[in-house]
């Protein structure tokens, strides 16, 4: 009868430790709350990598080099650790870095800087040419359509964005679309 007793006072005692253990869904209580945990962490780090890719591409769009891939190895982050996924963010907070720092040095800045001295505003919205390199519409449609397309004419562009731009035109035109500073700067 003792055995008997004692075993029935070990079997309510694991029913009841297993119970509190136990969520309403049978998973353990632990399990749940790093479930959630796993969640919130991937949800933030997944909002933090798409931000940081938009950035990234962003600058490499606007430099007119290669889009660096999105791609996990074919796995989606669901798919990945947590420590992988952190490291995913890492990994794309470097290179964007490195990206931006490559932006705010194009090659020909100090001649466009220059041409910029003898031009308007950098928010210049004198039509029908705009932004501190006195760009008309024709001229940002063919080198920065993508940013008129999603900002407008050029005075809502960051100066870097619009010399950028310029980069663009000098590979085909040098800077004969600035015919009279470009000879100021001695640059024609």
């Amino acid at each position: 009868m003792r055995r008997t007793l004692t075993a029935s006072a070990a079997l309510l005692a694991l029913v009841m430790v297993a119970g509190t253990a136990l969520g309403a869904d049978g998973v353990p209580a632990p399990q749940q709350q790093s479930q959630a945990i796993g969640r919130e962490a991937l949800a933030y780090y997944g909002g933090e990598i798409a931000r940081l890719q938009r950035e990234t591409w962003h600058w490499q769009r606007l430099m007119a080099v290669s889009l660096t891939p999105a791609g996990t190895g074919g796995r989606t982050l669901a798919d990945l650790s947590a420590a992988a996924v952190q490291r995913t963010a890492l990994q794309w907070r470097l290179r964007l870095a490195e990206v931006h720092a490559n932006a705010l040095h194009p090659p020909h800045l100090r001649q466009f800087l220059c041409i910029h001295r003898y031009e308007g505003s950098w928010t210049d919205t004198g039509e029908p040419y705009y932004g501190g390199l006195q760009m008309d519409v024709s001229f940002q449609r063919s080198y920065g359509g993508w940013l008129y397309a999603r900002k407008g004419t050029a005075d809502h562009w960051s100066p870097i964005e619009q010399i950028w731009t310029a980069e663009k035109a000098l590979k085909s035109r040098g800077f004969w679309p600035w015919p009279n500073t470009a000879r100021y700067c001695g640059l024609i």
